[in-house]
């Protein structure tokens, strides 16, 4: 969502298996994400999302709220920095399930929930 809405409206999203990350980043020149190693991954505390808010100097207050929330559906000992965090992880599981593999449809999915929540973030 992140990447959708604030940093490349086109991106395409290739999602293999974790030993091939590195192969195919190199070959299809990509940028890997949410993977152990990976700048873009959960470095010195961080969850991915706000791994991408740094490195993009991504610096909109609602955006930074949301991190808040992610990090603590996505960072199990952090779960409790924000109330709103265990409803994120709640809706994540239920899309996993409903989804399973398909990770493609399942980011399509989650599109307007990410929406709705960054709008309460601007006006909350």
């Amino acid at each position: 969502w992140l990447i959708r809405r604030f940093l490349d409206k086109d991106a395409e999203f290739l999602y293999v298996d974790v030993d091939d990350v590195d192969r195919i980043a190199r070959e299809k020149d990509a940028i890997p994400y949410d993977v152990d190693g990976v700048e873009l991954g959960h470095v010195d505390g961080r969850c991915s999302f706000e791994s991408i808010l740094l490195k993009y100097e991504l610096k909109d207050p609602a955006l930074a709220r949301m991190a808040r929330i992610v990090h603590g559906a996505d960072i199990e000992v952090d779960s409790a920095t924000s109330p709103e965090a265990a409803g994120l992880k709640a809706l994540a599981m239920g899309f996993r399930r409903l989804y399973g593999d398909r990770d493609l449809e399942k980011l399509e999915a989650q599109m307007g929930m990410y929406d709705a929540l960054y709008e309460w973030c601007r006006n909350a």
